[in-house]
């Protein structure tokens, strides 16, 4: 994998947009879509939220080059953790594992009894395990496993491509 430029600054910054492409299409579908998403959708962005957070702190040190190896190969573990993550809730929607025994999502708030109830009685629970959304008979979870799984090579290349000396 070539990257023309600068490594300092190119590698992080190919994952930071890959993980930003991500991260920006699921709250695309969830906000101008309707795709609400349940509570495991929500627990497999927070390794793509890292991810971004990591590749910054990577651009911010162009000279560490170092410190950008360990965050590459960072991203590249969090992402493969979020491939594990991901294949659990495709699992879930097959019925292959039980999901988790709270699957609403969404914000409660409310600052009386009666609100809270007037906010809970409008609301239906996104359940975990019926994706809301399939495309070519592929969820949400799917493509985030293999969203996850591709961005996780490539900061691994990335890594040990920085790793030789130039």
């Amino acid at each position: 994998m070539n990257l023309p430029g600068n490594p300092a600054v190119s590698s992080p910054l190919l994952v930071l947009g890959l993980s930003m492409a991500v991260v920006g299409s699921a709250l695309i579908s969830q906000h101008w879509g309707g795709l609400d998403p349940c509570i495991l959708c929500y627990y497999q962005r927070y390794p793509w939220y890292a991810a971004i957070g990591l590749m910054a702190v990577a651009l911010a040190l162009p000279r560490l080059r170092c410190a950008r190896i360990g965050l590459l190969a960072a991203v590249a573990a969090l992402l493969a953790f979020n491939v594990a993550l991901a294949a659990y809730h495709v699992g879930v929607e097959h019925k292959l594992f039980e999901g988790p025994s709270s699957c609403a999502s969404g914000a409660i708030t409310g600052n009386t009894i009666d609100a809270l109830r007037a906010q809970l009685a409008g609301r239906k629970p996104v359940r975990c395990d019926e994706p809301a959304f399939l495309l070519f008979g592929i969820s949400m979870a799917g493509y985030n496993l293999l969203a996850s799984a591709a961005v996780a090579y490539v900061a691994l290349r990335l890594a040990l491509r920085e790793r030789k000396p130039a």
